[in-house]
């Protein structure tokens, strides 16, 4: 920490001197211009952990003019997307500082501004292609002068994951990373690979989906692919058109802020491979063992700790559901249930967690449970705070049945696992009885393997 103030503190010494003037800052037009149209400009602004507020343009020809880029560093290119107003992503200082806070690299926002905003959409699609080769040419710049490719990680935003793909595809994926944020599907579903983003882009390619029944793309184009709460709607983004523009942008948008949570590590969201959101939201997704003795993936920037397993798998598709608000973490538990009803039973189950006063809910609601005799059932169990110590639980059946007598169901055992927590204990029950529609609460006990 003291060497990184130190850094800042020699870098804006030698703004003082004059060697850098003044701060470059990101384009910024009014609507009118973007009414009216832009040439494209791409514009370089170097930032690093000595001049984290103020970015320095870099010249596309005479880069080493510039005292704090250093070849011998990872060059991180951020790469925005479309921007319909003009006004510059309010997201740029937020990545910039937490990027920082990584390693010390160069961190390269592209302000491809001119060119990007248009109100005519399929112009800035057009731009993305010359915007990738002016990209290019500076890398290959870069490389002459001895920098490695597979130093080189692109972040690119919607429009801008397609930018960093042709970026890619032009240095044949020698590139070390491409991270796409919600990648641009208007106009880009169902085109080859050569024409968006794809795996062979870099040696390492990773995609996170959360707007796939609008703006963003639906289909795999990494080695994984994070779809957040299934990858469309996201919770806490409005639902109808009245509120405006956000009902728009907010599901696209989310995006760029799980992954700034990922940065700051405010919470680690796991990601769990598997066939569909349905089939993990069922609970037939939480074994992991493709990636033992490590964990499942954890979403963001840290993911590359399991590039090598990613790698031998090809491409993955992994899901994980969030809260509303940041840091937006969710608490799994794996619950598995044995039950000894003669009869069938569907319904939902409701689980409360209590610590002191403390309560937290997981409604299982997103189909009916079946519940058989003698049949072992597991379930999911999404909780939006993580509570701990656990010291009392209450389980509800729902079945909806309002009239007649309520009835029975005996539980052999329940457990539940904490998933993002191995360190923690299992908590059981042995041997109860659930009446439907009505809570029962009881204090786990420790998991006695004979009784399960």
């Amino acid at each position: 920490m003291l060497l990184w103030w130190f850094l800042r503190l020699t870098g804006f010494i030698m703004l003082c001197k004059g060697k850098a003037s003044k701060c470059d800052d990101f384009t910024d037009l009014d609507f009118h211009e973007s009414f009216m149209g832009t040439n494209l400009n791409v514009k370089l602004l170097l930032f690093t952990r000595a001049n984290l507020d103020c970015g320095q343009e870099l010249s596309h020809l005479n880069l080493m003019d510039q005292p704090l880029f250093h070849l011998g560093h990872t060059t991180t290119f951020v790469i925005h997307g479309y921007r319909p107003t003009g006004a510059p992503p309010v997201w740029v200082g937020h990545v910039v500082n937490l990027l920082a806070a990584q390693g010390d690299m160069n961190i390269l926002v592209v302000d491809w501004n001119r060119g990007a905003a248009n109100l005519n959409y399929y112009t800035a699609v057009a731009n993305t292609r010359k915007a990738a080769e002016n990209i290019t040419a500076f890398i290959h710049n870069m490389q002459e002068k001895g920098a490695m490719l597979s130093s080189i990680h692109l972040i690119g935003v919607s429009l801008g994951a397609h930018v960093a793909g042709f970026v890619g595809a032009l240095l044949k994926g020698k590139i070390g990373r491409i991270t796409a944020l919600d990648p641009a599907g208007p106009l880009f579903s169902g085109t080859p690979p050569e024409e968006r983003l794809d795996p062979t882009d870099a040696q390492f390619v990773d995609v996170l989906h959360t707007d796939i029944d609008a703006f963003g793309y639906r289909g795999p184009l990494g080695h994984i692919d994070f779809y957040a709460n299934g990858g469309a709607d996201q919770p806490g983004c409005p639902k109808t058109i009245f509120s405006g523009k956000s009902y728009f942008v907010c599901d696209h948008q989310r995006s760029v802020f799980l992954y700034l949570c990922s940065l700051n590590q405010t919470c680690n969201i796991t990601a769990y491979p598997c066939s569909s959101y349905h089939d993990f939201l069922d609970g037939r997704c939480l074994q992991c063992e493709s990636f033992k003795p490590a964990s499942c993936p954890i979403l963001g920037y840290h993911v590359s700790e399991w590039r090598d397993s990613l790698l031998r798998l090809g491409q993955t598709k992994a899901y994980f559901s969030t809260t509303s608000e940041s840091p937006y973490c969710k608490m799994n538990y794996k619950v598995d249930i044995v039950t000894w009803n003669q009869y069938m039973r569907w319904g939902i189950v409701i689980i409360k967690l209590h610590s002191g006063r403390r309560v937290v809910e997981a409604k299982i609601d997103h189909k009916l449970s079946k519940f058989e005799q003698y049949t072992a059932t597991r379930l999911l169990a999404q909780f939006d705070e993580d509570l701990n110590p656990v010291q009392k639980i209450t389980l509800c059946f729902v079945t909806g049945n309002v009239i007649g007598p309520r009835y029975k169901m005996r539980l052999l055992h329940i457990r539940l696992t904490p998933l993002e927590r191995p360190d923690r204990p299992q908590l059981c029950r042995y041997d109860m009885i659930l009446e439907e529609n009505m809570e029962v609460s009881f204090r786990p006990m420790a998991c006695d393997e004979p009784h399960i």
